[in-house]
C-alpha cells in the first residue's frame, strides 16, 4: 500500500496507467462490454462501478488538450429508449478535474467496439448502467 493512492486503483492498474504514454487510449467497459472489444491488455475491477474508477483515474492521469475529443462514449443505438444518465456523472469527474466535459464524443456503437481494440488497455468493471463505456485518451504529464 502507498499514502494518497484510492485503494480501487490496483497495483496492475496503477502500472498500466504508468506505462501509458501521451495519446495512448484507456477503455473502462461496463459489465456487459463484450470479449471481441478487447485488446491484449485486460484489466479486472470486479465490483466496482465506472465513476468510481474513473473519479481515481482522473486524480492522476491527464486528458489529451491536444485533440478535440479525449473522451469517447458509446452511443446510444437508434429507436433504443435508454437515456444514459450515468454520462452526467461523467461530465462531473471530468470538470473535477480540470478538464472540459464538452470535450467528450459519443460515436456509434460498433465504432467504439473498433476503437476499443485498439487501445492500451481494457478496464473491465461490474457497471450495470447501459452505455456506460467510456475512452480516455492519456494527455501531457507537464509537473
Amino acid at each position: 500500500m502507498l499514502k494518497g493512492i484510492p485503494s480501487i486503483l490496483t497495483p496492475e492498474l496503477l502500472k498500466v496507467l504508468m506505462e501509458m504514454g501521451h495519446g495512448d487510449e484507456l477503455v473502462i467497459a461496463d459489465g456487459n462490454f463484450p470479449r471481441f472489444g478487447h485488446p491484449e491488455r485486460v484489466i479486472r475491477c470486479d465490483g466496482h462501478g465506472v465513476p468510481e474508477l474513473l473519479d481515481a483515474i482522473l486524480k492522476f492521469m491527464p486528458l489529451d488538450k491536444y485533440v478535440d475529443f479525449p473522451v469517447t462514449l458509446m452511443e446510444v443505438l437508434p429507436n433504443d429508449p435508454v437515456v444514459p444518465v450515468i454520462w452526467d456523472e461523467y461530465k462531473k469527474l471530468i470538470d473535477k478535474y480540470g478538464n472540459d466535459s464538452a470535450a467528450v464524443l459519443p460515436i456509434n456503437k460498433f465504432k467504439f467496439y473498433e476503437q476499443a481494440k485498439k487501445a492500451y488497455a481494457v478496464v473491465t468493471t461490474s457497471e450495470k448502467a447501459l452505455y456506460a463505456n467510456i475512452i480516455l485518451k492519456k494527455g501531457v504529464v507537464a509537473e
